[in-house]
């Protein structure tokens, strides 16, 4: 989405002769990260037509997003060896994060350091540092929070009624990693207390398939409150966020979800965890809470809070929305990402 924006950022381009370029080639989810003969083949295409265009146009700076882990991390190495040779600018656009968790060998340690040596880095948030600090001084450093385009113009807040079942949204692909049980746990312990409320969960199937999903809802006895709605697009989309009133993202891996902007373009109060760049888009205790990871009594907790407290859910979401507005939308993030890619050429 982030890729596809700044290709078609009139800001940018008016400004800049250069492509955004994402080499992580996949069909599925489940192939992401995952060596295949096409992928390599889509690569070398690649890596000859950069090669052309810096032999043709000789680049003062290549932008592109740099991979943490994986094979694509190996053939962001390739990349970075070719614009090494030609003396050309980098500047990483860091989507992910890992480098710190993967470095376990002298090999690993030596790559990192020669794919950061004299790059620009540019972090969607400060709390992320730390993922790369042994490789890049913060002098190197720049953050540019993403935006996303701002759809629902004219939508205004529904307005609270108390005796309908308070609706959580889930909104990212089923997998582990972003909280699915951990949620699941958290409903059985609203159910438990007689609390009245709905649950959809939406996205595509990730590591858990939808028969797995099942099963965990009938064992913990959910069927009457949480639901799986699959994928959902555009007006679906769009009529799923409007009747929800409560956004739920308690991901135990993530860098800067846009589901949370999404969240606040509709006014909802997020409940999400201390993970990546979260506590940059969620104001603890003004937009929404934070919980720790993994953590089912405090997000069952704060759950119950928002759902006990309708004016307060709808407080919460307005700021959330202020909050969007004034840091969040796609021409903020425009803005900032050409004054960023500017200093680099200023160096």
């Amino acid at each position: 989405m982030i890729g596809q924006s700044i290709k078609n950022s009139k800001i940018i381009n008016d400004t800049f002769d250069c492509r955004y370029i994402n080499l992580l080639v996949s069909r599925t989810i489940n192939e992401t990260g995952k060596p295949s003969s096409l992928k390599v083949m889509r690569f070398m295409r690649v890596w000859f037509k950069v090669l052309a265009e810096i032999i043709k146009k000789k680049p003062d700076v290549c932008y592109l997003a740099l991979t943490a882990k994986g094979a694509a991390f190996y053939k962001d190495v390739l990349l970075v060896a070719l614009l090494r040779a030609f003396q050309i600018k980098r500047v990483y656009h860091l989507h992910n994060k890992g480098f710190s968790r993967i470095k376990t060998t002298k090999i690993d340690d030596f790559f990192y350091r020669y794919v950061f040596k004299d790059a620009d880095i540019i972090l969607l948030s400060s709390q992320l540092y730390s993922d790369i600090k042994a490789f890049v001084p913060p002098s190197r450093i720049s953050i540019c929070p993403n935006g996303i385009v701002d759809t629902i113009l004219n939508f205004k807040p529904q307005t609270v009624v108390k005796e309908k079942p308070v609706k959580i949204m889930f909104l990212s692909n089923l997998c582990e990693s972003k909280g699915v049980f951990v949620l699941l746990e958290a409903c059985s312990v609203l159910q438990k207390k007689g609390i009245d409320f709905e649950c959809d969960f939406i996205g595509a199937e990730g590591d858990l398939d939808a028969i797995k999903f099942s099963e965990k809802v009938k064992q913990h006895k959910l069927a009457s409150n949480v639901k799986y709605l699959g994928k959902k697009f555009d007006k679906d989309k769009q009529d799923v966020f409007e009747s929800t009133d409560i956004f739920i993202h308690p991901t135990l891996s993530d860098c800067f979800p846009l589901v949370l902007l999404e969240a606040m373009q509709y006014s909802l109060p997020v409940v999400s965890t201390f993970e990546g760049g979260i506590s940059d888009i969620v104001e603890d205790g003004t937009t929404g809470y934070l919980v720790p990871q993994k953590n089912v009594e405090a997000l069952a907790e704060k759950l119950e809070v928002l759902i006990k407290n309708p004016d307060q859910r709808q407080q919460m979401g307005l700021a959330g929305r202020q909050k969007y507005e004034k840091e969040f939308t796609l021409n903020a993030f425009e803005l900032r990402l050409r004054n960023i890619l500017q200093e680099v050429l200023d160096k």
